[in-house]
């Protein structure tokens, strides 16, 4: 894959990512802990990369899944990728 289209391919995921949080209503910390849970890392994995307690990262993922109106962590990452369950 050349670097051109490896750009545009990280672009497009950016702008989902983007469109994914104005849509539901996610803050821009809530999609950073998203994106860790998409990437399966635990919460406290989660908590040392973002510098934040565990209990803020468990804070934020309660507002997740209430925004999201999902119940686990597989189903916040299906939307996440634009898929409605699994």
């Amino acid at each position: 894959m050349t670097s051109s289209i490896a750009r545009l391919v990280v672009q497009s995921f950016k702008k989902h990512e983007l469109d994914f949080a104005e849509g539901e209503g996610l803050s821009p910390r809530e999609c950073e802990v998203l994106d860790h849970l998409s990437k399966g890392y635990l919460y406290k994995e989660i908590a040392d990369r973002m510098g934040v307690s565990y209990s803020t990262v468990r804070t934020h993922i309660e507002r997740i899944y209430c925004k999201l109106h999902v119940q686990s962590r597989s189903q916040a990452v299906a939307r996440y990728f634009g898929r409605e369950s699994l």
